[in-house]
């Protein structure tokens, strides 16, 4: 750890999910190109705190109400969203690692992990992040963060040093649901508000203990705090009216949405749903990482 603050940090988080948390940490890093311009603290879980487009911010902001997992887009690695029990299921044994929000453990290892630089250009950003205890297994994260023309292309790998592990990957970004919003949002106008279109082949049936159940169901109308399924990979329309859209894409077959806070949507795309790490399991190997990769096209209105 760079400090022991920073380490009694990344402890409390491993203890509960609310724990207090100091906001973004570190040196800042901007990329900018055309009208998108992040911004990325990589001692914050490599987490970008700011995407401005065309001039607006679309990311829930940093204050100090806010805890590790409340703002910004952060990855979900090793695991991504709800681990059932804290437990890991693999090999033959059963793993147990930090729940943070009993029973279950939350969104993975990166919010208290450190994140080194890799290469830096004034448009691209590659970390690194390695799986170290409280996992059971040795490797990386690589995460690169890309700018192209009025678009931000970002991608996870998982790489194992030795052994073949079951692992999960995603994004977890709050999307502000009025552009430059106050923090009270309280009053301002519902037409122009976030407005989120997709068309989902499946839904995962959530259980009562905040899990998917397994059974795959027709998508239920929101709001939601639910993990949907796409046969052909994620697609998803984010439109704020009058100023601009954003069509987020990716290989990938998971999303899940959760949009019951009144300020921010979370729109976080998945190798798979949460928990499947245990139910439904995909393996990283050395001769096989996990890859996500997802791009976010924005168009002005």
């Amino acid at each position: 750890m760079n400090n022991e603050g920073e380490n009694a940090h990344f402890q409390a988080l491993q203890r509960a999910f609310d724990a207090p948390w100091p906001g973004p940490m570190g040196d800042a890093i901007t990329l900018k190109r055309g009208h998108v311009e992040v911004t990325v603290y990589p001692q914050d879980a490599a987490r970008m705190t700011s995407l401005r487009v065309f001039g607006y911010e679309l990311l829930r902001q940093w204050n100090p109400q806010r805890r590790a997992f409340q703002y910004g887009s952060f990855p979900m690695v090793p695991w991504a969203g709800r681990l059932g029990n804290g437990q890991l299921d693999a090999n033959g044994k059963i793993w147990q690692l930090p729940a943070n929000k009993p029973p279950h453990a939350l969104h993975g290892m990166a919010c208290y992990s450190l994140w080194n630089i890799v290469e830096l250009t004034s448009d691209s950003l590659t970390l690194c992040m390695t799986l170290a205890e409280p996992w059971p297994w040795k490797g990386q994260v690589i995460q690169r963060i890309m700018l192209q023309d009025d678009a931000l292309i970002m991608c996870l790998e998982i790489r194992s040093d030795a052994d073949t592990f079951p692992a999960s990957a995603g994004w977890h970004p709050w999307f502000a649901k009025w552009v430059d919003a106050p923090q009270n949002v309280s009053g301002l106008p519902t037409d122009e508000a976030l407005q989120l279109r997709f068309e989902a082949d499946w839904q995962e049936e959530p259980g009562a203990n905040e899990l998917p159940t397994g059974r795959r169901v027709s998508p239920r109308p929101g709001p939601w705090d639910d993990c949907f399924g796409f046969t052909e990979g994620v697609s998803v329309n984010l439109e704020w009216p009058g100023k601009l859209a954003l069509s987020m894409t990716s290989g990938a077959p998971g999303l899940v949405v959760f949009d019951k806070q009144p300020d921010a949507t979370c729109v976080n795309p998945l190798t798979q749903a949460p928990n499947a790490i245990n139910t439904d399991p995909e393996y990283v190997s050395p001769a096989q990482p996990l890859v996500i990769e997802t791009r976010w096209q924005f168009t002005q209105r």
